[in-house]
C-alpha cells in the first residue's frame, strides 16, 4: 500500500500505524477505505498528535481540545469511543462526574449521522443541551416543553444535519409518529442514558423503559450505548437483555469517588447538627434530602429563620413554583435546598460540596446516587447521614404495604444492605463499593468517619468465640437477633418453645446488651468469620474461616486474634479539610464574575466554568490567552467569549494585593518552544525537522498559538491571493468542518493552509 506524500515525507503514518487507511489530507483518493472508516474521514486526518494517549487514528484531540476544553481523556473514555466508531454496542458504568456523557458527545462530533439520546427528565435534557451549546456544539432536545412550531423547528434542523446531537424522552421514541420521524434519518448512534432505569431489579425502575427495546427492533444495524452511574451485576445483565444489545461490552470504571467523604450521624440534635455543619460551609452549595414533603417544608423554614439561603422543593409544590426554587439554586442564588427524592436526577450543577439525608434512604443504589450528586467537579465534599432505628422501621412498614411479594423481598433484602451500611464499623467505603462488586483494595480509605476516627478496637477473641459457639449449637438455623437473644439469656418465647435455654451458650453473654452484641455479629460478618444466607429470612452460616478459629479454641492451640469495635453511642465528627492549593480570596472574586456573566445569559454559573476551573485559575492566576486556555475546560468558544474578562478581573486582582505571577506556561508549553522558533525567523519545516516533529504537529501548535492570543501572521506560510480565497470559502460554507471547504478549493490548497486561515478569522472581531 502506497502512503501519501505527506505521510512519506515524514516518515509517519498515524493510520498505518492503527491498521486502516482513510482519506488523506494532500489526496482527493479513497485507500483501502471501507464505509466505517468513510464516517470519520474529516476527524481521521493522517496528520499525528504529539500528545495522543491512544494510538488510533480515529481519536482527534483537536476536536476534544476545542469543543470539550481537556487535553486527554479519562479512563476508559477513549476505549469506549473507539467501540462505538466500531458500531459496537456498549455497556458504561460510570459513577456520577465521571465523564459518561462525553463517550457519546464525543462521537456525535465524528458521526456523518444524527445521534439520538434517549433521557428520562426534561430537567436533564435541558442542562446537557445548554452545556452543549456553550461549547459550540448544536444540541437540541424535543420534549413537552415546547410548542408545536418548535417542535417543528428542530426537526427540519435535524433532518438537514445541522443539528446532529437529539435528546428526546423514552415515551416520545416509541410513538408511532415519532418513530416514523427517526426512520427518515440517518441515525449513527442510540444512547440510553440513566439506563438502570429499565430494569425490575434496579431502585428506580420505570416501565416506560421498557418499550425501549423498540430501538433494536426498529433499527437493527445501529449501534446502542447504554449508560448508569448504579447498578449491581444483576441489572448489568438485565440492561443487555431488555436492549438486546449484541456482544455487548461492558466497561465498569471504578464506583469510587474519592473526594466524597461519608459520614454516618446518630439522629439526635439533628438540626443543631446540621446548623453547626453549615456555620463552617458559607456560600457553599448543598442539597439537603428527606422523605416527607412535610419534613422538607419544616426544616426550609427552619434554616430560613436560622439565616440561611434555602428554599424548598417537593412534588406537592406547584410546578412554577418547584421549577423557580431548582432553578435559583441552578444559578447560585440560594445555596441550600431541601428536598424529597424527587429532586437530582439530571441536575449537572457541579459545584455541590455537601449531600446531607435527613432521614434514611431506603436503598444503597439511591444512597449512591444521591450522594453522587456532590462533587462533579472532583473537589472533596461531604456525604451525612443521620441514622436511627426509628426511620428503619417507617420503611419497613411501607415496604410491608406492597402487594406484589417478589418486589416486597427484593425492597426488604436492599433495606438489610443498606442497614448494614450505617452500622458498619470497618470501612464506608469497602461496603459501598462491595455492593456494586467492586473491591477496595486495603482497609483505610482516608475518606469516611470510620477511617478519619477510627472507633477503639478491642481483643475479642472472647466475644467471636461465643458467636460462633451459638451459631454451631444451634445448627446454623437462626439469624442475627435470634442468635443475640440466646446469647443475652433471653426469656421469649420463641426461644423457650425451641428449648434453647439450656444450650451451653444460652446466658454467655449477658454481660453486655443486646445491640452490642449485633454489632459484634455484623461486624464479623463484614470481616469474612460469617456468612449470611437467605432472602426472606437470612440465616447465619459458620465458613472455613471461623471453623478453624473454632477448632483452635476447642484444642487449645494458638488462638486467632480478632479485634472488633467498641460499640459507641456518638460518632465522631467528621470535619473537611478546606482546599489549601488556591488563592481563596481571587476565587470568591471570580465567582462573583462568573455569576455576573451567567445571569447576563440566563444561564447556571457551572455552564460558564465549574468552580473546579475557577479554583484553578485562583492557583495558576494566567497572564494571557495562552495560558488561560491551558486551564481545564476552557475550550475555543469559552476562551474567545470569557478569556478576556477573567483575565482583567486576575490582573487587577494581583495587582491589588501586590502578587507577583510565575510565567508558567513558558518553561512548559511544546508549543512555546515552536514559537520561539517561530521567532527566529525559521520556517515551519525547519523547526518540524530539528524538533524531530511531523510538520503537521508544528502547524497544529501554530493554530493553536493564533486561537490562543499570539499574533502570528499566516502572511508568513500562505500566500496573500491563497489567504483571500480560503477566507472567501470558510464564509460561503462556514468554519464548522475541513473537508468541504477543502473539496471546493480543490487539491491546490491543503489542510494545514485552511486550519491557519481559520485560525486567524476566528480570532477576529
Amino acid at each position: 500500500m502506497q502512503a501519501c506524500s505527506t505521510c512519506e515525507d515524514n516518515n509517519k503514518c498515524r493510520l498505518k500505524e492503527a491498521g486502516f487507511f482513510d482519506i488523506c489530507p494532500r489526496l482527493s483518493v479513497v485507500q483501502d477505505c471501507t464505509e466505517k472508516v468513510r464516517d470519520y474521514t474529516e476527524r481521521s486526518a493522517c496528520r499525528p498528535h504529539e500528545d495522543l494517549n491512544h494510538a488510533d487514528a480515529r481519536i482527534d484531540y483537536g476536536v476534544l481540545r476545542r469543543y470539550f476544553g481537556y487535553s486527554k481523556f479519562r479512563p476508559l473514555q477513549s476505549e469506549i469511543i473507539l467501540d462505538i466508531l466500531d458500531r459496537k454496542d456498549v455497556l458504561v458504568l460510570m459513577p456520577t462526574g465521571g465523564g459518561k456523557s462525553l463517550c457519546y458527545q464525543y462521537p456525535s462530533l465524528l458521526f456523518n449521522g444524527i445521534t439520538v439520546v434517549v433521557s428520562p427528565l426534561i430537567s436533564l435534557m435541558k442542562n446537557q443541551v445548554d452545556s452543549l451549546r456553550s461549547n459550540g456544539i448544536d444540541a437540541a432536545y424535543i420534549n413537552s416543553s415546547l410548542d408545536y412550531s418548535e417542535i417543528k423547528r428542530i426537526k427540519y434542523s435535524v433532518e438537514q444535519t445541522r443539528t446532529r446531537l437529539l435528546y428526546i424522552a423514552p415515551e416520545r421514541l416509541t410513538t408511532p409518529s415519532f418513530l416514523g420521524f427517526l426512520r427518515g434519518l440517518r441515525i449513527s448512534l442510540f444512547a440510553i442514558d440513566e439506563a438502570h432505569c429499565i430494569s425490575e431489579w434496579g431502585h428506580d425502575f420505570r416501565p416506560e423503559y421498557r418499550q425501549l427495546r423498540l430501538i433494536r427492533e426498529s433499527f437493527p444495524d445501529v449501534p446502542i450505548i447504554a449508560l448508569t452511574a448504579t447498578a449491581t451485576p444483576k441489572v448489568q445483565d438485565d440492561i443487555i437483555a431488555q436492549l438486546n444489545l449484541r456482544e455487548c461490552k461492558k466497561y465498569v470504571a471504578s464506583f469510587n469517588r474519592k473526594n466524597l467523604v461519608y459520614s454516618i450521624r446518630p439522629k439526635e440534635d439533628t438540626f443543631k447538627q446540621i446548623v453547626q455543619f453549615l456555620n463552617n460551609r458559607q456560600n457553599e452549595s448543598g442539597i439537603i434530602y428527606c422523605q416527607s414533603r412535610k419534613t422538607v417544608d419544616t426544616l426550609a423554614i427552619k434554616l430560613q429563620q436560622a439565616g440561611y439561603r434555602v428554599l424548598p422543593y417537593h412534588a406537592g409544590l406547584p410546578q412554577d413554583v418547584r421549577s423557580g426554587n431548582q432553578e435559583k439554586f441552578i444559578k447560585d442564588d440560594v445555596e441550600i435546598l431541601v428536598a424529597t427524592i424527587a429532586f437530582g436526577m439530571g441536575i449537572d450543577k457541579p459545584n455541590i460540596r455537601f449531600v446531607i439525608h435527613y432521614d434514611l434512604p431506603k436503598n444503597l443504589e439511591a444512597y449512591y446516587q444521591e450522594t453522587g450528586r456532590a462533587g462533579r467537579d472532583g473537589l472533596k465534599s461531604d456525604c451525612i447521614l443521620f441514622y436511627s432505628y426509628g426511620d428503619r422501621q417507617k420503611i419497613e412498614y411501607f415496604i410491608n404495604q406492597m402487594a406484589d411479594e417478589r418486589e416486597r423481598q427484593i425492597a426488604l433484602n436492599k433495606l438489610r444492605d443498606m442497614i448494614n451500611f450505617c452500622e458498619s464499623s470497618i470501612c464506608r467505603r469497602k461496603v459501598l463499593l462491595g455492593y456494586f462488586g467492586e473491591e477496595l483494595e486495603g482497609n483505610n480509605c482516608g475518606g469516611c468517619d470510620n477511617c478519619l476516627n477510627p472507633k477503639e478496637k478491642t481483643d475479642a477473641v472472647r466475644e467471636t468465640s461465643i458467636i460462633l459457639s451459638c451459631i454451631d449449637e444451634l445448627g446454623e438455623r437462626f439469624g442475627i437477633g435470634y442468635v443475640a437473644d440466646v446469647i443475652t439469656g433471653s426469656k421469649s418465647q420463641r426461644l423457650m418453645v425451641n428449648g434453647h435455654e439450656s444450650l451451653k451458650s444460652y446466658g454467655s453473654g449477658k454481660d453486655l446488651p443486646k445491640k452490642s452484641w449485633h454489632a459484634f455479629i455484623k461486624e464479623l460478618i463484614q470481616l469474612g468469620y460469617l456468612e449470611l444466607e437467605g432472602e426472606t429470612y437470612p440465616v447465619l452460616r459458620l465458613n472455613q474461616r471461623s471453623r478453624t478459629f473454632l477448632t483452635g479454641c476447642c484444642t487449645g492451640g494458638d488462638k486467632e486474634k480478632v479485634f472488633l469495635t467498641k460499640p459507641e453511642v456518638h460518632e465522631k465528627t467528621v470535619e473537611i479539610e478546606k482546599d489549601a492549593e488556591y488563592d481563596g480570596g481571587l476565587f470568591e472574586v471570580l465567582r462573583v464574575l462568573r455569576k455576573k456573566l451567567a445571569d447576563a445569559e440566563n444561564y447556571p454559573p457551572y455552564i460558564i466554568f465549574t468552580d473546579a476551573s475557577l479554583k484553578q485559575m485562583a492557583a495558576l492566576r494566567p497572564r494571557s490567552l495562552y495560558e488561560f486556555r491551558k486551564i481545564s475546560g476552557v475550550g475555543d468558544r469559552k476562551l474567545e467569549k470569557y478569556g478576556a474578562a477573567f483575565i482583567k478581573e486576575i490582573s487587577g486582582y494581583c495587582e491589588k494585593n501586590n502578587i507577583v505571577r510565575k510565567d508558567y506556561s513558558k518553561t512548559l508549553s511544546s508549543e512555546y518552544t515552536t514559537l520561539e522558533m517561530l521567532n527566529q525567523t525559521l520556517t515551519p519545516e525547519e523547526i518540524a525537522l530539528k524538533r524531530e516533529l511531523a510538520l503537521s504537529t508544528i502547524y497544529t501548535h501554530i493554530e493553536n498559538l493564533i486561537i490562543a492570543g499570539e499574533d502570528i501572521p499566516v502572511e508568513r506560510f500562505i500566500k496573500k491571493e491563497k489567504i483571500d480565497i480560503i477566507t472567501k470559502a470558510v464564509l460561503e460554507i462556514g468554519a464548522g468542518k475541513l473537508k468541504p471547504i477543502r473539496d471546493k478549493l480543490g487539491d491546490d490548497f491543503s489542510y494545514d493552509e485552511i486550519r491557519l486561515v481559520r485560525a486567524k478569522m476566528s480570532m477576529q472581531p
